[in-house]
């Protein structure tokens, strides 16, 4: 992208300041950019470092009064958008620049519909009249690929997927045509298989529309695959800014080099160490169901069911780390609670050799002492009211192993066995980073020196480089305790990089299973291998290949009462690896 002529939008020496109760703290620090016409510019750095604030202070949507302008200048063409009023900024928000927001779900009213919450915008900047709203709107929705586009229109937030949410969110931001479109983290939040769908949509608008686009992530392969020109940020400051393939040429600073050297990259990890051939089974699961009846009608009487989960057999070894993979809705999470006996479920599973079904609570309570789950987000996980060190001891406490100094000794040994301070022990969760609180998480999970550890996506919530460091935590931990995972993901890089099997899930069924190797480098099913191929690629020389379709219907797990989906029958292709016919 060459810059040539004026920009269209020019940030200067931008300072933000925060209130805290220690005085005001600068988040933003003499930050100075050029976007230019057409072009993608990405703003590249881990949670903390100004990314989101850098937009919000563009947008004018700074918290007020916790936030403010501390200096410098925000030119949008000739017009200083830290000098005009809060009138003159709706005027421009939407119809000039525009931003996509991070948590669709969020953003969105969920009092109102899809149509109303377009059609706002419309009207609000005079786009068109009242009665040519619906139309207008349901273009928008065509234009971004929405499904079934006409039934779309009169339905609510909660009625849509992730995905189908952001296409709503991307509608709304190009109703007026801006001349710049912000994404703030656009498909963090979503299956790697929706985010490809999306930076798709995002790139194709652009060259439709000829909008500029300033992309904000923390995502390198995001990075790689978008941008035109990035710029690192640390700390609010812009430590590094380049053409994207210099940068990850030829990475300036150390912290540049540092966010690259972190990102999973799919069939780069290394060997995973053999394990022992004798190794018994600490987890056997065989025809697992999880059914969920939706009632409805006069009575509110069960009118369908949903089939979560459809006869899924597995087991996992000692020392083994088994991941299930899928995207939402694939029934991997319901799998992980049903094991914890926090769903209701049928079947067969035996932790240790003791059979689960049909166990009292009281009865279980032995039993999750050596089978214990880390959850997605750690924030929503701990409780805020709470210390951490108490929160970590509450499980010894439970179970009776340890009390008084003892029981301090042992939370202190396992704040320092995840690398965290036992002078932390006395804080509470919001004092910590993602990272930090994911490590509080699995602490806690340790306490009880389990056998088995269920990692719910724990760690698709965290920055890249957070990320890999936890990764490593965990298997420093299995290696040493030799503990058992089941890792619940839709990040097959990250997968790749865990793994010792991989079972590929869809729509409650298993489609393919077998060893690392053969699932990631031999997928065999066109559902692993849309997967596979929907990763992005962290070098901006390589293109990503475009998704297979996979065939047939795409089906859904909600069935009538009676009408049970037809079970999948596996395949052997070859030692261990079976896949769907």
């Amino acid at each position: 992208m060459t810059e040539a002529g004026t920009p269209i939008l020019s940030v200067r020496d931008l300072s933000v300041q925060v209130a805290t109760p220690d005085g005001a703290k600068t988040v933003l620090d003499h930050l100075s950019f050029d976007l230019f016409s057409g072009e993608t510019l990405c703003l590249a750095g881990e949670s903390g470092s100004g990314k989101s604030m850098t937009a919000l202070a563009i947008m004018g949507l700074l918290p007020k009064p916790m936030a403010r302008i501390a200096g410098g200048t925000i030119r949008l063409g000739e017009l200083d958008l830290t000098q005009i009023s809060e009138r003159a900024l709706r005027k421009i928000r939407a119809a000039r620049v525009a931003m996509i927001f991070q948590e669709p779900m969020t953003s969105l009213n969920p009092l109102m519909t899809v149509a109303k919450q377009i059609g706002e915008v419309l009207l609000e900047h005079g786009v068109c009249t009242r009665d040519e709203v619906r139309a207008r709107a349901l273009t928008l929705l065509r234009d971004v690929q929405m499904t079934e586009p006409e039934r779309r229109l009169d339905q609510y937030p909660h009625e849509l997927s992730g995905g189908m949410r952001q296409r709503v969110m991307i509608a709304i931001a190009l109703a007026c045509e801006p001349d710049v479109l912000i994404a703030d983290e656009p498909t963090t939040a979503l299956d790697v298989t929706v985010q490809a769908e999306i930076l798709d949509l995002i790139r194709r608008l652009q060259r439709d529309h000829g909008t500029t686009v300033m992309l904000i992530t923390h995502d390198m392969g995001v990075v790689a695959e978008m941008a035109d020109r990035v710029i690192v940020m640390r700390e609010g400051q812009a430590i590094e800014a380049a053409a994207v393939s210099d940068l990850f040429s030829a990475p300036q600073t150390a912290y540049a080099r540092e966010l690259l050297d972190a990102v999973p990259r799919l069939g780069a990890a290394a060997d995973r160490p053999t394990r022992p051939a004798t190794a018994g089974k600490v987890l056997d699961v065989e025809d697992l169901s999880v059914h969920f009846d939706m009632t409805g009608g006069v009575l509110n009487r069960p009118v369908a069911r949903l089939h979560a989960v459809e006869g899924v057999s597995f087991h996992v070894a000692a020392g083994e780390t088994l991941a299930l993979v899928g995207e939402s809705g694939c029934g991997k999470s319901t799998i992980g609670k049903a094991l914890l006996g926090l769903v209701p479920w049928s079947g067969s599973i035996r932790v240790l050799g003791r059979q689960t079904a049909g166990m009292s609570r009281r009865a279980m309570k032995p039993v999750r002492r050596d089978i214990q789950m880390v959850f997605q987000d750690p924030g929503a996980s701990l409780d805020r009211r709470m210390t951490v060190g108490d929160q970590v001891a509450e499980p010894l406490i439970i179970h009776g192993l340890a009390s008084g100094s003892e029981l301090t000794d042992r939370v202190g040994y396992l704040f320092r066995r995840v690398g965290l301070s036992p002078d932390m022990m006395a804080r509470f969760p919001h004092e910590f980073s993602g990272g930090q609180r994911q490590r509080v998480c699995i602490a806690r999970a340790l306490a009880l020196r389990p056998k088995v550890i269920v990692a719910d996506e724990s760690v698709s919530a965290l920055d890249v480089s957070v990320q890999a460091r936890v990764l490593d935590l965990l298997a420093e931990i299995q290696e040493e305790d030799g503990l058992s995972f089941l890792f619940i993901s839709h990040d097959m890089a990250v997968i790749d990089r865990v793994a010792d099997r991989v079972m590929v899930m869809r729509l409650g069924q298993v489609v393919e299973e077998g060893s690392r190797d053969a699932v990631l480098r031999d997928a065999q099913h066109p559902y692993t291998r849309r997967l596979l191929a929907a990763v992005p690629v962290p070098d901006p020389n390589r293109k990503r290949p475009p998704m297979p379709d996979v065939e047939g219907e795409i089906g859904t797990p909600i069935r009538p009462i009676g009408e049970p989906p037809s079970r999948l029958t596996l395949r052997a292709v070859g030692a261990g690896h079976r896949v769907a016919v």
